[in-house]
């Protein structure tokens, strides 16, 4: 029964240290968006730990225009990770590399809703499709870039 105890215990330990090392991020979105809480899975299962709030389509547009994001990059939900924004789907490794390399930039971008990116990978069907770095002045540069099918 001890070493049943110690088990658990040890497990237990783990899993606060899985939790306890999660990157936590900020997600702005509008109610009942079947891809944003898609998306929020897919930074789960890579080490962030999302939370997601609700807001009105126009309260969020306004949030995205205050936060630097320019109206020709946004896409369905805004992220807040680190003092970067991150706007769409943006995979999880582009935010990970993004917080490594630490540029002085208003976060990343991914136009639109791109099928095969991640929240938008439903179907076998994948667009290439670029992640954006915003910079400071509201210019981008292309980031990242993925294939489609």
């Amino acid at each position: 029964m001890r070493q049943l105890s110690l088990a658990i215990a040890f497990f237990l330990g783990l899993a606060t240290q899985a939790i306890a090392e999660a990157t936590p991020i900020d997600v702005k979105k509008t109610n009942g968006c079947g891809c944003c809480l898609a998306w929020m899975e897919h930074l789960e299962e890579n080490g962030f730990a999302p939370t997601g709030e609700d807001m009105f389509a126009g309260l969020l547009v306004r949030f995205k225009l205050d936060n630097g994001v320019p109206q020709r990059m946004e896409s369905c939900h805004t992220g807040l990770i680190e003092g970067y924004v991150i706007e769409g789907h943006v995979p999880a490794d582009d935010i990970r590399r993004l917080l490594s390399e630490r540029p002085d930039a208003v976060g990343l971008a991914v136009q639109g809703m791109p099928l095969g990116s991640p929240g938008m990978d439903q179907s076998r069907w994948r667009e290439a499709y670029d992640v954006f770095l915003i910079h400071n002045d509201g210019s981008t540069e292309i980031f990242s870039s993925y294939l489609g099918n």
